[in-house]
């Protein structure tokens, strides 16, 4: 094993290393993420982009609450209306 081995091996250095990382990976991102920013902001149809974007975004909340929002019947109830059903059938 080599000495950067040793250092990082065990559960804490594993920490560090993921933690660092994840900061690397979140830098680059922003870093990223300012250049588009100011690429869009140079367009002259501003505007029209943030309205798509916009509707984009609602669009996509709502397929989010749709999908997550609605709870699903409980257990019990479903359990109750299938033992009144085989009475009825009876």
């Amino acid at each position: 094993m080599t000495r950067q081995e040793e250092r990082w091996g065990g559960p804490d250095g594993q920490a560090v290393l993921l933690a660092a990382g994840l900061a690397d990976l979140a830098v680059s991102t922003l870093g990223t993420a300012l250049g588009t920013v100011r690429g869009l902001l140079r367009r002259s149809d501003g505007a029209e982009l943030a309205a798509d974007a916009e509707r984009e975004l609602t669009a996509r909340g709502r397929l989010v609450l749709d999908r997550y929002g609605a709870a699903p019947p409980a257990h019990l109830e479903i359990l109750a209306r299938r033992a009144l059903d085989r009475q009825a059938g009876r």
